[in-house]
């Protein structure tokens, strides 16, 4: 077993659940993931040390029985890898004598440095004893045991339906319910309650970073937008998305502050000037929306019901994130809708 479960180790890297997540063990630009609070999150710090080139704290993952007969054997099976597409599975869970065991579908296609790609299926089991029931020093979710085998299969057609003989788990959104629990935490006492009994819009977004090469895959991220609260003329929303390094995180958005002149001093006087004298961000987005085709969320808060006078912005998604490209501002009472534009990053790259 231990022989089996070294041999998989060495040939897997990072891993996103329910995703192909491609990734060199040579890339000096992995992100660091050291993650234990869930059974995917052990395997993806696991393969994060692994790309990382900090075998030690890949060795740390295991628990007592380690996948190799020493630890300079473990390092050293990773020589010729050069990459690897992961796919997990639905994940099933049983409990036993005061532990939880996690079992994972895992399916595997590795390259190594002479350019042949193998795929080998299986599953891992990870296990999780019972806080409550531990002495110091406490030891969080490990690898418990596991094995991955070559497999003749596609490696689109090669990911176990499930681990064991029982019916395949339901799926999991793990993301969508991590976005679920940060909006509860941050903003529960804040949003209609009707409205947190909503299920959130979500997107994906697939695309390719600055860096990519022409043969390199897409790269995914996931868009939950959650409707919070409605007044007599604006709704506010707030959005969270995955991220390859941070998991799930709330987006922030980036405002213009301004400095509006009126003649008189008198907002139903003439409109003098509006000046940008510098930026803030809030987590909030009022009238919101996403546009999958043009990749971009815009928000538009209107100041008094009639909206002859109101702010709007435009945040285009790039290079993995959202980022302001356009703010216009309406600060005219005049019983139209003419804003202007005071911030213009069409043309950025």
């Amino acid at each position: 077993m231990r022989r089996a479960l070294f041999a998989a180790t060495a040939l897997l890297s990072l891993a996103t659940t329910g995703h192909a997540a491609l990734a060199a063990a040579d890339t000096p630009e992995a992100p660091y993931v050291d993650d234990r609070s869930s059974a995917d999150a052990v395997v993806h710090s696991l393969y994060s040390a692994i790309n990382r080139h900090e075998f030690a704290r890949a060795w740390g993952y295991f628990g007592d029985t380690k996948p190799a007969k020493d630890f300079d054997t473990f390092a050293k099976g990773y020589d010729g890898t050069d990459k690897v597409e992961v796919k997990t599975g639905p994940i099933s869970d049983e409990g036993a004598a005061g532990s939880i065991y996690y079992n994972v579908p895992v399916a595997i296609q590795a390259t190594d440095k002479k350019g042949e790609a193998k795929v080998f299926a299986g599953c891992y089991t990870l296990r999780q004893v019972n806080a409550q029931i531990q002495a110091p020093p406490f030891q969080p979710i490990f690898i418990d045991k596991g094995a991955l085998k070559p497999s003749t299969a596609d490696f689109e057609e090669a990911l176990p339906p499930s681990c064991g003989d029982g019916p395949p788990p339901p799926q999991k959104d793990t993301a969508l319910e991590q976005a679920k629990k940060a909006l509860l935490a941050t903003y529960g006492d804040q949003c209609d309650k009707d409205r947190l009994a909503n299920e959130p819009e979500v997107f994906s977004i697939k695309y390719k970073d600055r860096n990519a090469q022409p043969n390199d895959p897409d790269k995914e991220t996931r868009l939950f937008h959650f409707s919070c609260s409605a007044a007599a003329y604006n709704e506010s929303s707030v959005y969270y998305m995955t991220d390859e390094v941070d998991g799930v995180r709330q987006l922030q958005f980036a405002e213009p502050e301004t400095d509006i002149r009126y003649e008189n001093n008198d907002s139903d006087g003439k409109l003098l000037s509006v000046t940008v004298i510098g930026f803030r961000t809030t987590g909030w987005a009022v009238n919101s929306g996403y546009d999958q085709n043009a990749h971009t969320i815009t928000t538009l808060n209107k100041w008094r019901g009639v909206g002859d006078a109101s702010d709007a912005g435009t945040y285009l998604f790039r290079n993995g994130d959202f980022s302001l490209v356009q703010y216009d501002v309406d600060a005219s009472y005049d019983g139209e809708e003419n804003p202007q534009t005071i911030v213009d990053y069409n043309t950025a790259p």
